[in-house]
């Protein structure tokens, strides 16, 4: 063998080496990462701690919620119905086409929550923890929900169905019902100040029973405010 040979012969060597060395790196990495992963899977599964994550096509309600804290997860075509969510706390998430009719809310902490095109059936929204409550829904039916003495200051309801749900006694002030429909919605001693129900409808609030300082009407829906006054409006 040449001199010439004899060293292209180790640079090549040492080529390949460098090669087997450089995969043997990249396979420890993978190796770490997968570690990594699999470490911070079995810490959210005993600590119940959730960030960053999406939830799609879950039944809940046949396999329970694992879990304790959820924060800017998102939840899509997920079963709640039924489920106990009780002192679980879901901040800053997004559920969007889930049913969550009939779920246990006691202490359940819902802070900066957007709930889109739910089913929402029959919530106690009042034994939910008051602690930096806030949520705001979208295309949802909230028939037979409980608000019971809720603080829903400058809450948006878009396009919700919320036949027999009950206000009594809540906070109501700058909350905004657009396009919803509120047939049967309970309102006494509520707080509706500033509020806009320019496009609600089938409302029925007494002016003498309820705070009403600055609500927004249309001329279309009146007829929910003096309908118990027995006169006729053309």
């Amino acid at each position: 063998m040449s001199l010439f040979e004899g060293n292209l012969f180790k640079t090549q060597t040492k080529s390949l080496t460098r090669k087997k060395l450089q995969i043997s790196i990249n396979k420890s990495i993978l190796t770490v990462l997968k570690y990594l992963y699999l470490a911070k899977k079995r810490e959210n599964m005993s600590t119940g701690f959730f960030e960053n994550q999406s939830f799609n096509n879950l039944d809940f309600s046949e396999t329970g919620i694992e879990g304790k804290e959820f924060e800017r997860c998102t939840f899509k075509q997920c079963n709640f119905s039924g489920c106990d969510l009780s002192n679980l706390m879901f901040s800053e998430c997004l559920l969007e086409n889930c049913d969550i009719s009939m779920a246990n809310l006691n202490n359940t902490s819902l802070q900066e929550i957007h709930f889109s095109n739910c089913k929402m059936l029959g919530l106690r929204f009042d034994n939910c923890n008051t602690f930096l409550f806030a949520v705001k829904f979208e295309k949802c039916i909230l028939n037979f929900s409980s608000f019971f003495r809720v603080n829903l200051k400058e809450t948006v309801f878009a396009n919700c169905t919320l036949q027999d749900a009950e206000f009594v006694e809540a906070n109501l002030t700058k909350t905004i019902f657009a396009e919803s429909d509120l047939a049967g919605a309970i309102f006494e001693n509520t707080n509706l100040e500033k509020a806009d129900l320019r496009t609600a409808s089938n409302f029925f609030i007494h002016p003498a029973n309820n705070r009403i300082k600055k609500a927004i009407f249309s001329s279309q829906n009146l007829e929910g405010l003096l309908r118990q006054y027995d006169i006729i409006i053309d």
